[in-house]
């Protein structure tokens, strides 16, 4: 690919899904080319994903979360074109599933993904659960967040946050992060932990206040937040009352994804396969 064409970013969609059009345009705007495709034509020519530098897994209520949340979704990537995103991986892809997508992505086998960075063809079993929330409610509320030092998620790990000032949108009812405490100390020694809601205001009652974790390469990040409802400061609750200086900095949520589209530009071999079928 020519240095100055864009990374391009795949969108997968599908019934229910409800926050595609956030995701693209984050994407957009942190220097990236988005495009939307259903599952269905993935399940019918995975090799798709070969075409693309970046993935979104987007929010939403994918297929009415019949079942469970997230769970018809999951099941249909699993069955049909993980070993395409285990390659897109390998090729150092970044992918990125908020909320409902980060549902789907735990369930499908993605998160927390195999404790080797060697990703095999077959989905690794799930390890953690996003639950029910603590007050057994729907929450749509704003959280200030923090960032683990250890972390290696390529998309958080070299944020620097405002105190009072960075804060992520919330808005679900099952996405209280629940898993053995063994688990959990592999995930937090490992250096998965990607962002945590500030321990005073963890409102689903999430263990150790995990808001997202990402897997073992540090390229597939999942997290209950909404980092592409938070790409400019007018989306901020309290953005009026905010100094000059405090809003010089570009919003948490799009300096995530500008993280993940400049490690989809500087990272040699990662690039889309030219030509794939």
């Amino acid at each position: 690919m020519d240095g100055d064409m864009k990374p391009k970013a795949l969108i997968i969609t599908a019934a229910g899904i409800n926050c595609d059009a956030e995701l693209m345009h984050a994407f957009s705007v942190a220097g990236a080319e988005p495009e939307s495709v259903l599952l269905n034509t993935l399940r019918r020519n995975p090799s798709q994903v070969d075409h693309f530098d970046l993935i979104g897994l987007p929010g939403g209520f994918s297929y009415g979360d019949d079942i469970a949340a997230g769970r018809v979704m999951a099941v249909l990537m699993r069955r049909e074109i993980y070993p395409a995103l285990a390659h897109a991986v390998e090729r150092g892809v970044p992918i990125i599933c908020p909320c409902n997508g980060f549902q789907i992505a735990v369930q499908a086998g993605l998160l927390p993904g195999p404790v080797a960075q060697q990703w095999p063809e077959c989905a690794a079993q799930p390890t953690i659960a996003l639950c029910q929330n603590q007050s057994a409610r729907f929450c749509d509320v704003w959280t200030p967040v923090t960032i683990p030092t250890n972390t290696r998620c390529v998309w958080t790990r070299d944020l620097q946050l405002q105190p009072g000032v960075d804060l992520l949108p919330n808005a679900h009812g099952e996405g209280r992060f629940v898993t053995d405490d063994a688990t959990l100390n592999h995930l937090q020694s490992n250096g998965q932990i990607a962002v945590r809601y500030d321990r005073d205001q963890n409102f689903n009652g999430s263990m150790d206040s995990v808001a997202g974790i990402c897997d073992a390469s540090g390229l597939v990040l999942g997290l209950m937040p909404h980092p592409e409802r938070f790409t400019r400061w007018t989306q901020h609750p309290w953005w009026t009352r905010l100094g000059s200086g405090e809003r010089s900095v570009e919003p948490l949520g799009l300096r995530m994804f500008r993280a993940a589209v400049a490690w989809a530009t500087r990272v040699p071999g990662q690039r889309a396969v030219t030509g794939a079928a």
